[in-house]
């Protein structure tokens, strides 16, 4: 029992230090599982055999992954993705299975083994490419979308694979394994049945999860929420996804398969967002363990011994798959950078690289030496994958932002008014229409074409250009307005802007939006007039409203949430210098500390304060809400 609290202690240990570590340096979450699992298993040994066993076990996040993909989606919006489903999916895994083979067999080896390595490299990274585009915010995106289209099918794909790998061995070629060391376990339902008895099982199987996700889950549900017991639900939770993974997995089906289409069926559940909220944690944990066990399962002995054939064939598998995803993305017309993030998005392999090497050991398709080379290029794709999202973060989005901006040249501006307004966005548009209301003329400027058709629809003036260009602020009669209001969305340029526009026009009054207390500092060293945080405001709003739900009166609220402002104000400067320490990664000094108790204390006094409710006369009678609001 000692020895697996050690295990799982490193294992938690290396993650805690290295994913927030790469996060910080703008790595993401993944390229610091992976290098969390280098250090731990083939730089320093701490963990070792038990990888592959573990990595087993946490390939199960990848199916519970999918059965929340499949949740965000229903079967109409699955229908509607049936053209790239089939026709960019089907081509992608043809194409670059043909591709495969034909420099497996150009580099030597046997028709049979050459096939079976272009099946294997035809697949990519569910894992690693879904989890990095939720987390960059990519996966509504043309590219992403078409991403998942092509993974979906690939996790499709896997079920003829195996069927078909059986078929090619090579004989003379020893297995390595046993057949009770198949990946779907021993316990098989169709291992001896007839190809029209197995086709039956898996019609069955398959319309058992549908069926039953769509009538018996409710019924279940309801039972499992009346007990009033958190942890049950987790458990029934739990219980759903390894069920219908271990179905899957008698019928030789893919588990990630099953549980998608079982999210697909469950997408318009009211208990929807409850399964989210309890399975999220197990799916991040498990993937995370996963990627880890990735890392650590490198062989440096054979890396060191072949690490120039490795490499260059990680790069070879990673150039050969962009070129076929290139050309399918512009057959199906995913260009720019939708284009590029699909083709660098899935330019790897993926875990289910290992399966079939594994699959293909057993089957006597795949020689041992071969295997474990071809296991490491798997893992060195998969390791690089990370890094080609990060080239596409810095090197493709900022061409395609200036081309698009250079593409159309700035609005002639024809018209001069008091208010100039950067950016309306969520925040600038609200702005604009409160003084459009009072009837004070605006010029708006903004690079976001759709922003600005929106305004010119409810006759607002407004251009596109770059606000941040003196001159198109000068067209716009910046030297004799009365008021700028800053609402762009970057932060350097906001705060570029208003040290210029300050420095070459100082009677400009300027009022910015700041996007935190950092932020906000920052714009008033620059000369913003007064700074407003988008989410301060609304943020004493919701506490208002909360005191009210409580019995607080109204008004008396109203003066509480006053009261938090004018507290703030009057200690603005200390605040401003704790805050210098704070950035200087002075988080928990004892001075914030003191200074953050003083505000405290300050702060509950004020509200102790008694207070005279008004009369009847002066207020609509009000009464407090019934048992606190709820």
């Amino acid at each position: 029992m000692t020895e697996y609290f050690i295990q799982a202690f490193i294992y938690l240990l290396a993650a805690v230090v290295a994913v927030p570590l790469a996060k910080r340096l703008g790595l993401g979450s993944v390229l610091g599982y992976l290098v969390a699992g280098v250090v731990i298993g083939p730089m320093t040994g701490l963990v070792g055999q038990e990888t592959t066993t573990i990595q087993h076990f946490a390939e199960f996040g990848v199916v519970m992954m999918l059965f929340l993909v499949g949740m965000e989606l229903d079967p109409k919006s699955l229908w509607a993705m049936r053209v790239r489903l089939l026709g960019l999916g089907g081509l992608q895994v043809v194409l670059t299975s043909v591709a495969g083979t034909a420099i497996a067999w150009w580099l030597g080896l046997p028709w049979q083994t050459a096939v079976t390595v272009g099946l294997i490299f035809s697949l990519s990274s569910t894992a690693i490419v879904l989890q990095t585009l939720n987390e960059k915010g990519l996966s509504k995106t043309e590219g992403g979308r078409g991403a998942f289209s092509v993974l979906l099918f690939q996790d499709i794909a896997v079920i003829p694979m195996l069927a078909v790998i059986p078929l090619l061995a090579v004989s003379g070629l020893a297995a390595v394994g046993s057949a009770d060391a198949d990946h779907h376990g021993s316990f098989n339902l169709v291992a001896d049945l007839p190809g029209w008895a197995h086709g039956l099982v898996v019609i069955g199987a398959v319309a058992a999860v549908i069926v039953g996700g769509h009538y018996l889950s409710r019924p279940l549900f309801r039972y499992v929420v009346q007990s009033g017991m958190r942890e049950v639900f987790t458990a029934m939770a739990l219980m759903l996804v390894i069920g219908i993974a271990a179905l899957m997995s008698v019928v030789n089906l893919s588990p990630a398969l099953g549980a998608f289409l079982a999210g697909v069926v469950l997408a318009n559940s009211e208990f929807r967002h409850e399964l989210e909220a309890n399975i999220e944690p197990f799916k991040g944990l498990l993937l995370g363990l996963f990627f880890i066990t990735v890392g650590a399962g490198i062989n440096f002995d054979v890396l060191s011994a072949q690490w120039g054939t490795v490499l260059t064939l990680g790069l070879l598998v990673i150039v050969v798959k962009a070129a076929v995803l290139l050309l399918l993305a512009q057959l199906f017309g995913l260009r720019g950078r939708d284009g590029w993030l699909f083709t660098l998005g899935l330019a790897q392999a993926g875990e289910f690289g290992f399966v079939l090497l594994t699959y293909s050991l057993q089957n006597r398709v795949v020689p041992a030496d071969i295997a474990q080379i071809l296991s490491l290029v798997v893992a060195l794709s998969m390791f690089l994958t990370p890094l080609l999202f990060i080239a596409y973060d810095r090197l493709i989005l900022p061409r395609y932002r200036e081309a698009r901006n250079e593409q159309r040249e700035a609005d002639t501006i024809e018209e001069q008014a008091p208010v100039v307004v950067a950016g309306v966005g969520r925040f600038g548009q609200i702005v604009c229409r409160l003084l459009r209301a009072n009837n004070i003329p605006i010029v708006a400027l903004d690079l976001a074409l759709d922003q600005i058709e929106n305004l010119r629809r409810i006759n607002i003036k407004s251009y596109f250009g770059d606000a941040s260009r003196l001159d198109l602020l000068e067209t716009a009669g910046i030297a004799n307005a009365r008021l700028l209001v800053v609402a762009i969305d970057d932060r350097e340029r906001a705060v570029s802007l208003v040290h210029h526009v300050k420095h070459h026009f100082p009677g400009v009054w300027i009022l910015a939006r700041a996007f935190d207390r950092g932020h906000g500092y920052d714009l008033r060293d620059a000369g913003a007039d007064e700074v407003v945080s988008e989410t301060y405001h609304s943020a004493l709003e919701l506490g208002g409203q909360a005191l009210t739900a409580f019995g607080v009166h109204p008004l008396r609220a109203r003066q509480m949430t006053w009261a938090f402002v004018n507290n703030e104000k009057a200690h603005e400067a200390e605040l401003r210098e704790a805050w210098k320490d704070i950035e200087s990664g002075i988080s928990f000094s004892p001075r914030y500390g003191e200074l953050f108790m003083k505000l405290e204390d300050t702060l509950s006094d004020v509200m102790k304060q008694d207070w005279q409710p008004p009369s009847r006369e002066e207020v609509p009678l009000w009464a407090p809400p019934e048992n606190g609001g709820r």
